[in-house]
């Protein structure tokens, strides 16, 4: 009987200029046949019981073995089911034919694939611009150039050619995670980056504008991102700041009510804030939905807050915005509120310097610390998620639960007061 085996070809003429041995199909029918593949290997990045490649080895480092490995077996079992298909008929044909057999289903096998590949030959710049012009029509600009941005970083790894997503293997991800590695980019620029692109393709397959044959994003491990210092303020820290004075109407006054006001309404963002119009104002009450989920949320408007309000609201329309740095969510007028941003960003330092802080805070300090100042007053955890409209249970780590308006209002009155 035949017999197909996987080995490693260490015949000294068979060694390659870096010192490593091709692996090769093994077939013996009355004589033996070598099929070398093209994976090469050391002796020691070699099992030659278990006939794949050793991931610790050093030989083996920066490749896909797991891809490798299953690609050898996939050819092994091709061998083997040829062999096992042609029965007692395999007596009247020779080695060499038999090995013309198995060559020729493996190449029967490469053309399907490339069939399959060519009939799915969609782009990732091409269902990428779709995305991106849907997020623009959203009025999500933040999310179209976080796809632009990793669609760009995907192009210039590969030659400044467009990517088809058949292209986009285990390996092209390892190599691109690789390649920004070496550059000194972190794992949560890797990881932006290469989550973008999982959106871009899972999107693809969800709309059934390409059928994966294997889907790269299941076996590949995006980096994981790292922690980042966790950017808060204390309590005594909020307190110096509302003590400063400003002169009214000021860049500095505008941008402490900014401050100040994202603190009250349970660490909103700046662009939350940004977006607030008269309307939105009830009795005691604002109303508005986060930009980031779309989630409405209501807060009980403070005493401070009231403070701050009664100065922005005199003399305006309900559909005019309340603070001076007013933005509309286009678009077109994005820019412009990235302007406005490092402002209130770059005044938001001198305000910590004159109260004495060493931190050069960002708006974003404003958010932290509400959930820190929360947590430390023993707040539980659920309740400051709720606060903060996390919805998603990979934004909080903890399945949320729902709470009345007055348990969260309750809450914000001690963190603020």
């Amino acid at each position: 009987m035949a017999r197909a085996s996987l080995i490693l070809d260490v015949r000294k003429s068979s060694r390659n200029v870096d010192g490593l041995y091709p692996i090769a199909l093994r077939i013996f029918h009355r004589k033996q046949r070598i099929i070398r593949l093209t994976e090469s290997t050391s002796k020691a990045g070699w099992n030659e019981k278990r006939m794949f490649l050793k991931k610790s080895v050093l030989a083996n480092q920066g490749k896909d073995c797991d891809t490798i490995n299953k690609n050898l077996y996939d050819k092994l079992h091709s061998a083997k089911s040829i062999i096992n298909e042609l029965g007692d008929t395999i007596t009247a044909i020779n080695v060499d034919t038999l090995v013309e057999h198995i060559k020729k289903a493996w190449d029967d096998k490469l053309k399907s694939d490339l069939k399959t590949n060519l009939s799915n030959g969609l782009s990732l710049s091409d269902w990428g611009e779709v995305l991106i012009k849907r997020k623009l029509k959203e009025n999500k600009p933040s999310t179209a150039k976080w796809y632009k941005d990793s669609m760009a970083a995907f192009t210039k790894f590969n030659d400044q050619k467009s990517l088809k997503l058949y292209e986009i293997t285990v390996t092209l991800l390892k190599e691109f995670e690789l390649e920004h590695r070496s550059k000194g980019n972190s794992n949560n620029a890797i990881s932006a980056y290469i989550r973008a692109i999982r959106a871009i393709y899972y999107s693809a397959v969800r709309e059934d504008k390409y059928v994966p044959s294997k889907n790269p994003f299941l076996s590949y491990k995006i980096p994981t991102t790292n922690r980042t210092k966790k950017k808060a303020l204390s309590k005594e820290k909020i307190v110096a700041i509302r003590k400063l004075n400003y002169q009214t109407g000021t860049n500095l006054w505008h941008t402490k009510n900014y401050l100040l006001s994202m603190f009250n309404c349970r660490g909103m963002n700046l662009i939350d804030l940004a977006k607030l119009k008269v309307k939105d104002v009830g009795e005691n009450r604002i109303f508005y939905g986060r930009s980031k989920t779309g989630d409405p949320l209501s807060v009980r408007i403070t005493e401070e807050f009231a403070q701050i309000l009664s100065f922005y609201l005199k003399d305006k329309e309900k559909d005019n915005f309340i603070f001076p740095i007013g933005y509309d969510g286009s678009v077109e007028k994005f820019t412009k509120y990235k302007s406005d941003r490092r402002l209130v960003n770059k005044l938001l330092k001198q305000i910590a310097k004159d109260a004495g802080i060493e931190e050069k805070i960002t708006s974003y300090y404003i958010r932290h610390s509400w959930a820190t100042i929360a947590k430390n007053m023993g707040i539980s955890t659920e309740i400051i998620s709720e606060g903060l409209g996390h919805h998603s249970i990979k934004t909080t780590e903890i399945y949320l639960k729902s709470f009345d308006n007055s348990v969260l209002d309750d809450a914000n009155d001690l963190i603020v007061a």
